[in-house]
């Protein structure tokens, strides 16, 4: 079947795109599209023309491979030009998904007709660092008007068919056969003239004032980077003093300004990194996955709770386990006031809040996991009892069901022995709140067979996770990385760096949330604990010192409305005098010299120790490729997508520079900053992280 293909229906034409599995606006897409309009246009007994796709998608854009190449003519402006200036009537049978240049395609017909179930129409492109570069932000400002275009545009936000024939983006949603009916919807365009978008004015009097400046100031965070919403809304606003061949001609420029910038490299480079963690060697995809119909879940705290909500929002129905029935009434309460809130905002309806609930099952008895397909422990994080519990399910779970732990830093090849089945053992560890982080770091022991890591990867994706595998070490990948982190900031913390300091630096660069607060937000006496039971000596006992001593003062962060900081009633943080004292004390105690540290030795601080010790676990084989450990980072850690992601900031740093500031801070701090081998031998090659991944494929 050709990859564009035309059959004549009376004196309509339709134009069929076929180009699996998603109808990326390829060359040959593009070429192929030409063509037929071209063919169709010069045919004098076609006198209207139907658009469509195949499959679920209309077409879901640009080929992004494209990207990392030269782009070769007929470009996808000129194309949406020659069909929109058809003096045939053109109507787009949009028979599924339309985002970016897909939509584009649609824009450029004269009306569109979508199948009723059609759900996501958009112009995603600022989620890849980038901006609508074929029409996009001149058509779709003219469709439905600027206030709203500009909201979806700089948001990347999806409407579906029923929201986009309310905005005027449709002219009819199809009740049935959406090809039939926009066939019939063109016959009876035959002998009119062609409506165009392009042609079509803005009414400037109906645009809020101040419309553009607000955009601006609202922006300052954004998930995209400081440039790609500066240049969406910079081009929106040409709608209003140029006609849309020039805005068009503009929009292609401020185009290439965005896509030039490291902030479209790092946001298109994590876009291809989620995807190639899914990829595990060895695993093809003639593998057969296991059968998982229905979850255990053991231990209803809030991540046992968590994990619970994330897969029954997934489908799947649960049973949890508890050992009181107050504990057990607690976690099933947070389970349906989760539901229900959910509810309330909108994100799901109250029956399908009722229906997902409907498929819990809570127990006080553990032998219900014996139908379990998967069972997954969520208690305390203690060895002992993890590895009683573990012997305990080994009786219970039915040949080939798969036995996970949800362990964050422990030795899951020693939980996997006590069990006489350690090929159906694996961790599957979530991040808190489970229902709502995306990362999901699974952890293949030893012998971890491959049937069961295939089948935990097509799990998390089903309940919106993004799994990536990490093998077997204290912290597995992102805590072992977190705790380098971690310590390298309590010693700057020691050095005279305040936290708002710390915190500060970091938020400004681009991080979510400073270490710091982090640390009070989840709980600081979760790491005291781990802390208590590893009896830390040297230079960790050290960097100690001052998180020990604010929990002993009974300030365990958010929760005890005061940690690092001072919380008020709204949780908002406040710099506190007494923190500083004893920081001060601290540093005065172990005869620190403090100092002033610049914002940007703590953000290159921060970031060497992360991709130093991301290195070590690379070389290790703890991690598969330097773009996995970037997909945790940023997934699990509120790492900016923008910016990448840990190994990618060594790479865009350059490794050669890189190694000279690993080497110049462990000339001056010591063995903590000791150069991971790897780092030194790419240096020493000109090589990159980005190369060493791309030979593993």
């Amino acid at each position: 079947m050709a990859i564009v293909e035309t059959e004549k229906q009376g004196e309509v034409a339709v134009i069929r795109m076929n180009n699996p599995p998603v109808n990326a606006l390829s060359h040959g897409l593009r070429t192929g599209l030409e063509k037929a309009f071209n063919e169709a246009n010069a045919d004098a007994g076609v006198k209207a023309i139907v658009l469509t796709g195949t499959g679920k998608f209309f077409s879901a854009g640009a080929d992004i491979t494209e990207f990392r190449a030269e782009m070769k003519e007929p470009y996808l402006p000129q194309v949406i030009d020659r069909i929109e200036a058809s003096e045939k009537p053109v109507i787009a049978a949009v028979n599924g998904t339309a985002l970016g240049g897909g939509l584009e395609v649609a824009l450029g017909c004269h009306y569109r007709v979508a199948a009723k179930d059609v759900r996501q129409l958009g112009l995603p492109e600022i989620k890849l660092g980038i901006i609508p570069g074929a029409g996009g932000t001149q058509r779709l400002p003219r469709a439905i008007g600027v206030e709203k275009a500009l909201e979806l545009i700089t948001t990347g936000a999806f409407i579906d068919a029923a929201k986009g024939a309310a905005a005027g983006l449709i002219d009819k949603v199809a009740d049935g056969d959406v090809v039939a009916e926009a066939v019939a919807f063109a016959r009876a365009q035959i002998g009119k003239p062609p409506r165009r978008i392009g042609e079509k004015k803005i009414d400037k009097a109906a645009v809020a004032a101040g419309l553009f400046e607000k955009a601006r100031a609202a922006i300052a965070r954004h998930p995209s980077g400081p440039l790609a919403p500066k240049c969406a809304i910079d081009a929106v606003e040409l709608t209003l003093s140029l006609p849309t061949a020039e805005g068009t001609k503009r929009e292609r420029e401020i185009f290439r300004e965005a896509a030039a910038s490291p902030y479209a490299r790092a946001l298109q480079y994590a876009f291809f990194s989620e995807r190639q963690a899914a990829n595990l060697p060895g695993i093809g995809a003639d593998t057969k996955l296991r059968e998982v119909k229905t979850v255990g879940i053991l231990g209803a705290g809030t991540m046992g709770t968590g994990i619970t909500i994330a897969f029954l929002n997934g489908g799947y129905p649960v049973t949890i386990v508890e050992t009181t029935q107050e504990a057990l009434d607690k976690g099933v309460t947070r389970i349906r006031d989760t539901f229900s809130a959910n509810a309330k905002r909108g994100r799901i309806t109250e029956a399908q809040a009722a229906d997902r609930f409907a498929k819990l099952t809570p127990s006080l008895n553990v032998e219900d996991f014996g139908k379990a397909d998967l069972i997954i422990e969520a208690v305390f994080e203690n060895m002992a009892l993890k590895k009683e519990i573990f012997a305990k399910l080994d009786k219970i779970a039915k040949p080939g069901a798969i036995i996970a732990t949800n362990t964050s830093t422990l030795d899951v090849d020693e939980i996997a022995a006590v069990t006489k089945r350690p090929q159906d053992v694996l961790g599957l560890h979530f991040f808190s709140p489970a229902n709502i982080m995306r990362l999901l770091e699974i952890v293949r022991a030893k012998k971890t067979a491959g049937d069961v890591m295939a089948t935990a990867m097509a799990i998390a994706k089903r309940i919106g996770k993004v799994g990536v595998q990490a093998g077997v070490c204290d912290g597995f990948v992102g805590n072992r990385m977190l705790a380098a982190y971690g310590g390298e900031v309590q010693a700057m913390n020691l050095e005279g760096a305040m936290p708002q300091d710390i915190d500060g630096a970091l938020e400004t660069w681009g991080m979510a949330m400073g270490p710091l607060a982090v640390s009070d937000l989840a709980g600081l006496d979760v790491g005291y604990r781990i802390r208590k039971e590893r009896k830390l000596t040297g230079e960790a006992a050290q960097f100690a010192r001052v998180p020990d001593k604010i929990v002993e003062m009974g300030r365990l962060g958010q929760k005890t409305g005061a940690g690092y900081y001072k919380y008020d009633a709204n949780r908002k943080r406040q710099v506190d005098p007494e923190i500083e004292a004893l920081i001060r004390a601290e540093a005065e105690a172990l005869q620190i010299r403090q100092r002033s540290i610049p914002a940007e030795e703590i953000v290159e601080r921060s970031l060497l120790r992360l991709a130093n010790e991301g290195a070590k676990i690379l070389e290790e084989g703890i991690a598969l490729r330097a773009s996995d450990i970037d997909t945790m980072y940023l997934n699990g850690y509120g790492f900016p997508a923008w910016r990448g992601g840990p190994m990618w900031q060594a790479d865009h740093m350059g490794l050669k520079k890189a190694a000279e500031r690993i080497k110049a801070y462990e000339a001056r701090y010591g063995a903590r900053w000791k150069i991971a081998p790897l780092i030194e031998k790419l240096a020493a090659e000109g090589g990159s992280f980005a190369a060493l991944d791309a030979k593993k494929k």
